[in-house]
C-alpha cells in the first residue's frame, strides 16, 4: 500500500509541474533499439529485444540539467519481448513468454552536484500488447519460426503495473575526453529491485549532455544532437539486488534470482554526410549550380538524390552498443 502511495504522489507531482509553470520548449528526441542477434541468430532468448522512444521538453530549451524537479520533462515510450530460450519448443522450467508495453512521465534535474532521475511508468503485460504478433510477423518475413502455441499458452497474463524510477549520479570529469559516472537507481512495481554501478565516458562526443538510461540494458542514449562530430567509447557495469520481479509470476513455477548483474559497452559516431555531399556536388556541377543551388532547384531528382539532399546539411549520428 505504501509503494502504491509513493507511486500516487510521484505521477501527481509529475502532472502538476506538466501542467504549470513557464512553458516547455521541445528539446530533442532519444530512441535506442535492442536485440540478440548479435549472440543467436535464429533464435530469440530471455530479455531478446526492445525499443525506447524519449521525447524531452525543457523550459530552458535546452538538454541542460535545471536546478528543480520538473523543469525538463521527459516523455517514455517503451516495448519489450522476453521469451524463453527457445520460443517454439520451451525447456520445461524456463521462464514464460512476455510482452511489455510502457507509457511514463520523468524528470531529470541537478540538486547540487548530484544528478537525479526520477519518474512513474504504466506497464502493460501480457496478449494484450499484441508484441507476439508483432515478433511473429518480422520472423515470418526474416524466414525464421515464430512463437508457438505452446510458448504462448505460458505467457504472463494481462496485468497493469503502476512503476516508479529514482536513480542519483554523480559525475567525474578528470579531462576533456574522460569521465566517470557512479550511480544507485531503485526500482518499483513490473520489478522491484535496488541497483549500484558506473558509467565511464571516453571522447568529446556526447560529454556533459543529458543522456537517459536504459531500463534494460543499462546503456545511455542521446537526446539532443549537437553540431559536434567525433566519436565516444562508453563503458558500463552494475549489480542489483532482486525483491519482486512481475515477469516471473510465482504462477508460472519459475523462481527469480535475488542478485543480478550486467557488463556492457557502447560507441557513439556523429560525422558528416561526406557522401551525400559528393552526390549533390556532382549533380551541381553537371547542372552548372552551386550546393545548395542545388538544392533549391526544381529539377526533379530520383528517391536516392533527395535523400542524399536532405542529409546533405545535417550530421549523421549513429550508436553501437553490446551488453551481456
Amino acid at each position: 500500500m505504501r509503494f502504491f502511495f509513493c507511486v500516487y504522489l510521484l505521477a501527481f507531482a509529475l502532472l502538476a509541474t506538466a501542467t504549470h509553470g513557464g512553458e516547455r520548449k521541445f528539446v530533442g528526441v532519444g530512441q535506442l533499439m535492442n536485440n540478440d542477434v548479435f549472440a543467436t541468430i535464429h533464435d530469440d532468448r530471455w530479455r531478446t529485444g526492445s525499443s525506447v522512444l524519449s521525447v524531452v521538453h525543457s523550459r530552458q530549451g535546452t538538454a541542460q540539467l535545471p536546478a528543480h524537479f520538473g523543469d525538463l520533462l521527459e516523455y517514455r515510450f517503451r516495448g519489450e519481448v522476453i521469451s524463453p530460450a527457445n520460443i517454439v519448443a520451451p525447456a520445461p522450467g524456463d521462464r514464460p513468454y512476455a510482452g511489455v508495453l510502457s507509457f511514463g512521465l520523468h524528470s531529470h534535474f541537478a540538486f547540487a552536484s548530484t544528478e537525479i532521475s526520477a519518474g512513474v511508468d504504466l506497464a502493460l503485460t501480457g496478449s494484450q500488447t499484441g508484441l507476439h504478433n508483432v515478433q511473429a510477423a518480422i520472423h515470418d518475413v526474416l524466414g525464421f519460426a515464430g512463437p508457438s502455441t505452446a510458448t504462448l499458452s505460458r505467457q504472463i497474463p494481462n496485468d497493469l503495473h503502476p512503476s516508479l524510477t529514482l536513480e542519483a549520479a554523480r559525475r567525474f570529469t578528470l579531462s576533456e575526453q574522460l569521465e566517470i559516472r557512479p550511480f544507485i537507481e531503485i526500482l518499483g512495481g513490473l520489478e522491484t529491485l535496488a541497483r549500484v554501478g558506473g558509467d565511464i565516458h571516453i571522447g568529446r562526443l556526447a560529454m556533459g549532455e543529458l543522456l537517459i538510461r536504459d531500463a534494460i540494458t543499462g546503456q545511455r542514449y542521446r537526446i539532443q544532437r549537437t553540431g559536434r562530430t567525433g566519436w565516444a567509447t562508453t563503458f558500463g557495469a552494475d549489480f542489483a539486488w532482486v525483491a519482486d520481479s512481475r515477469l516471473l509470476p510465482a504462477s508460472s513455477g519459475v523462481k527469480f534470482t535475488d542478485t543480478r548483474s550486467r557488463v556492457r559497452a557502447g560507441l557513439h559516431i556523429a560525422q558528416q554526410c561526406c557522401f551525400a555531399w559528393q552526390r549533390r556536388h556532382t549533380l551541381a556541377r553537371a547542372r552548372g549550380l552551386t550546393p545548395r543551388a542545388a538544392a533549391r532547384s526544381p529539377v526533379r531528382l530520383s528517391t536516392h538524390a533527395r535523400a542524399c539532399a536532405r542529409a546533405y546539411t545535417g550530421k549523421r549520428a549513429t550508436s553501437v552498443s553490446f551488453t551481456a
